[in-house]
């Protein structure tokens, strides 16, 4: 993409680092697939342990980081086509997790007397 990339544009802040190559960036890219891959490898290790298809918590958690740290990354390599495919899923992810640490509102009971 151009150097003029539509983020830069848009936010009027000058972060030369963010966008700038080095082996930092790469090792972030890296960290961010290892988070994202790393739920699948779990979430089967916990199934067939139990011999049933198990979701357990850390796979919402490895999802949510894993998109948060790679939509950084789409970022930092000005990829529109790759910054829409991780656009969404962190708030998919966080709303999974919400969903799973939403407290039970108490059941109301009634007398019937």
């Amino acid at each position: 993409m151009d150097a003029n990339f539509f983020l830069q544009g848009m936010s009027g802040i000058q972060a030369d680092w963010f966008f700038q190559k080095s082996p930092w960036w790469t090792a972030f890219g890296f960290l961010g697939n290892a988070l994202f891959t790393s739920r699948f490898i779990l979430q089967w290790l916990h199934s067939e342990r139990r011999k049933q298809l198990i979701v357990p918590p850390i796979f919402w958690h490895l999802s949510f980081w894993g998109s948060c740290v790679l939509l950084v990354y789409a970022f930092h390599l000005k990829d529109l086509p790759v910054i829409l495919g991780y656009f969404f899923l962190p708030i998919l992810y966080g709303r999974n997790l919400r969903l799973l640490y939403r407290k039970k509102e108490p059941t109301k009971t009634t007398n019937d007397s």
